[in-house]
């Protein structure tokens, strides 16, 4: 019996021994030659084997310093962008930031601009969609072209080819904000409610902030809308300690959509002003519950502020450069305010953060203990993606990322 005892703890022991030794040869990347790394970096970008051609042709370029070069050959694999890209994009369409959701003009527009260079920063901001060469013709009531995209396995690495979004949605061109007013990101976040959803995923998604993160009570109230009560059930402590510190940042920039709503019973984004600025129709849910606090800010225009600029969230690094209305921290319509966003600091790190978490399967600078190599990488490409030609290069991001942790 004591024999029995003594083997079952030698063999757990074994099995403990030998998880350990392999936890030790993924914790030394040292120990990866050039074609273990070249078939490291295939997997974690492309998400499938390579054939032997494409590894040693991989192996050599890493083996001759350029591993960069040897990323840009996996990311040409269709698996980058059918599967790696579309996931990585999924979750930025909807509420629930679910990966299991149908292709559609969001994730496809984040595919093209990926694919051709297009600089990132406009992904907020840019009059530009992507559409498949085949398929029911794109329409703004639907999502039946992309579906069908996806149910036929359409190649999107040769298919998409980028239009204008304001001929596929039917609005000004001055008032398209990239994925802000895409299809896929109205129906998700424009619809019912008051408008700030949209902000708030916007700032989820594209800043890695959420609004508990800016929260700032000592910012001018003036902005807040009727529909926040001052005295939340009673107590206005509330209010002062909790909803003040959200609203003050929030309510002055969503303004911005003050003219756009999502019509469920159409499947339309629909826009009530020939063009952004003073002079268009606000929308009816801007006055939702305006009895809460009639004394409150009633929505006049599309005018936003950015009262970020100041105090404790002037650490997002906005641009002190005029947005395309000649104005800085301020403007009217969506597009200027994705300018705002986009060409942030918070932005770009955002961008590389989250390229990081796809192809070195971690965050560089969370958890128990934060490697230095790894922040020194993520600054190093971060100020390369800003900085290099072209600039704001998403592939370049997955490149230079890919190389840095395709021995880990």
């Amino acid at each position: 019996m004591r024999q029995a005892k003594n083997q079952g703890w030698t063999q757990a022991l074994g099995r403990v021994v030998l998880v350990g030794i392999l936890m030790a040869g993924i914790a030394m990347p040292a120990q990866a030659g050039p074609r273990e790394q070249a078939k490291r970096m295939h997997d974690r970008l492309a998400g499938v084997p390579p054939t032997d051609a494409v590894l040693t042709q991989m192996e050599n370029l890493i083996a001759g310093g350029n591993a960069v070069g040897a990323a840009n050959i996996a990311m040409d694999n269709v698996n980058f962008y059918n599967v790696t890209l579309k996931n990585f994009a999924a979750p930025w369409t909807n509420r629930d930031q679910s990966v299991f959701v149908p292709l559609n003009d969001y994730i496809a527009t984040v595919i093209g601009i990926v694919r051709d260079d297009v600089p990132f920063n406009t992904l907020l901001s840019a009059d530009l969609t992507y559409v498949g060469r085949s398929g029911p013709a794109p329409s703004p009531a639907n999502n039946d072209h992309y579906a069908q995209l996806e149910a036929n396995n359409v190649n999107l690495r040769d298919d998409l080819v980028a239009t204008t979004q304001s001929s596929i949605q039917g609005i000004p061109a001055s008032a398209t904000a990239g994925v802000m007013t895409s299809r896929a990101a109205s129906e998700a976040f424009f619809i019912a409610g008051t408008n700030r959803a949209l902000f708030r995923f916007t700032l989820l998604n594209h800043l890695c902030t959420d609004m508990e993160q800016v929260h700032d009570p000592k910012l001018p109230p003036d902005r807040i809308r009727q529909d926040v009560s001052r005295s939340p059930g009673g107590d206005s402590r509330l209010f002062l300690n909790n909803c003040v510190g959200c609203h003050t940042g929030m309510d002055p920039m969503a303004q911005a959509f003050a003219y756009y709503n999502y019509n469920e019973t159409s499947g339309r984004l629909e826009y009530s002003a020939a063009s952004p600025g003073p002079g268009g129709t606000v929308q009816p849910k801007y006055f939702n519950n305006d009895l809460n606090f009639p004394q409150g800010f009633r929505t006049p225009d599309d005018r936003w502020d950015n009262y970020w600029r100041e105090g404790q969230n002037a650490y997002l690094g906005f641009s002190s450069q005029p947005n395309s209305q000649g104005l800085v921290g301020a403007g009217n319509g969506a597009k200027t305010l994705g300018e705002e966003l986009g060409n942030s600091d918070a932005f770009a790190s955002c961008q590389i953060r989250k390229v990081f978490r796809a192809v070195c399967l971690k965050d560089p600078d969370l958890g128990d203990t934060v490697d230095t190599s790894d922040l020194q990488a993520f600054t190093s490409i971060k100020d390369s993606f800003v900085n290099g030609t072209p600039a704001y290069s998403m592939k370049r991001a997955f490149g230079e990322t890919a190389a840095y942790c395709m021995g880990q």
